[in-house]
């Protein structure tokens, strides 16, 4: 019987370990910095991509997904994209190359500051007074400027690349650096601004 056994505290894989906590085997995941604290509880940053559906047991789970899961969970809601979950995901890790060649920084933290940059904080809703509906400007929750933010990144990738010579991991890195650059030429930052700028007015 060998007496060489390995120590207990002795990782079993230093490699495996290495490879396992950055995102596609690429991107680091750690050392993320948050501009927005209100938001930062809400946009989760693991080097899963791919849940296979554990987070539909339970309301509100969905903040507990990677930010670049849900991204790519939002990509798939085109007719295009429908049920193609490794599509979304291939085209979500070739942009993520793009924003690294352009602006040589982790497109984790792009990803991140374009959704903080992305999310609206007040939005209109419509109550009824005796009859007649009037827009009243309110705060948007934490969760759902979170949303907003998936939502308009996703729609200014299909509109730049539906039916147009770029291709969609193009459109979606224009996207990413766009929001995290705060371009008003961005769809996110335009719509995010527009919505605002309504809720403002219907103070």
């Amino acid at each position: 019987m060998s007496s060489e056994a390995p120590e207990p505290d002795a990782p079993a894989s230093t490699d495996d370990e290495r490879v396992s906590a950055k995102l596609f085997g690429e991107w680091e995941v750690s050392g993320i910095e948050y501009g927005d604290p209100s938001t930062q509880r809400y946009i989760t940053v693991t080097p899963i991509a791919h849940t296979m559906g554990r987070h539909t047991d339970k309301q509100f789970k969905k903040s507990e997904l990677s930010v670049v899961e849900r991204l790519i969970n939002r990509l798939m809601q085109t007719d295009e994209n429908t049920g193609k979950k490794q599509q979304a995901t291939r085209i979500v890790r070739e942009a993520f190359d793009i924003v690294h060649e352009r602006t040589e920084e982790n497109p984790v933290q792009v990803l991140v500051t374009a959704v903080e940059n992305a999310g609206p904080r007040e939005e209109t809703v419509r109550l009824k007074y005796g009859g007649i509906s009037v827009p009243k400007a309110v705060d948007v929750a934490p969760q759902r400027r979170v949303d907003q933010a998936l939502k308009f990144i996703a729609q200014g990738t299909y509109n730049a690349s539906f039916k147009t010579p770029t291709p969609v991991e193009e459109a979606l890195a224009n996207q990413l650096v766009g929001a995290a650059n705060y371009d008003l030429q961005a769809y996110p930052v335009s719509q995010k601004e527009e919505q605002e700028r309504v809720a403002a007015a219907a103070r």
